[in-house]
This record gives C-alpha cells, structure tokens and sequence, in this order.
C-alpha cells in the first residue's frame, strides 16, 4: 500500500476536516503506540499503519 492510499483511506473513513489531527494525535498499539504520523516518520510500512488503524477505529473487515 502506498502512503497516499493510506491517507485516502482515513480521510474517507473520518471525513476531511478530522482525518489529520486523529492520525497526529490518536496513540496506536499495534505500532508501538505510536500515532499514524509517527509511525510513518519511523519507517513503519503504510500497510502496517493502515492494519493499526483499521483495528483502533474498529473497521468491518471488508474495509482491511
């Protein structure tokens, strides 16, 4: 996956005016707690970010 579908991905699922300050802001177990920003700058593939998201925002599997 790459970064940009990552992103169009959040802001589909937490509308445009939300979707960048939940990924600065929200703390992701699944990657070390981390929130989405900070996770991509340390290297965490967009897949692997995407997955962390997916299950904190507790997303029907057809969205994964």
């Amino acid at each position: 996956m790459k970064e940009t579908e990552l992103w169009a991905r959040l802001q589909h699922h937490l509308g445009a005016g939300y979707y960048r300050v939940w990924a600065a802001e929200q703390s992701l177990p699944d990657v070390g707690g981390r929130t989405v920003v900070q996770a991509l700058e340390a290297g965490v593939s967009s897949k692997d970010v995407w997955r962390a998201a997916w299950t904190a925002l507790e997303l029907p599997a057809r969205e994964r």
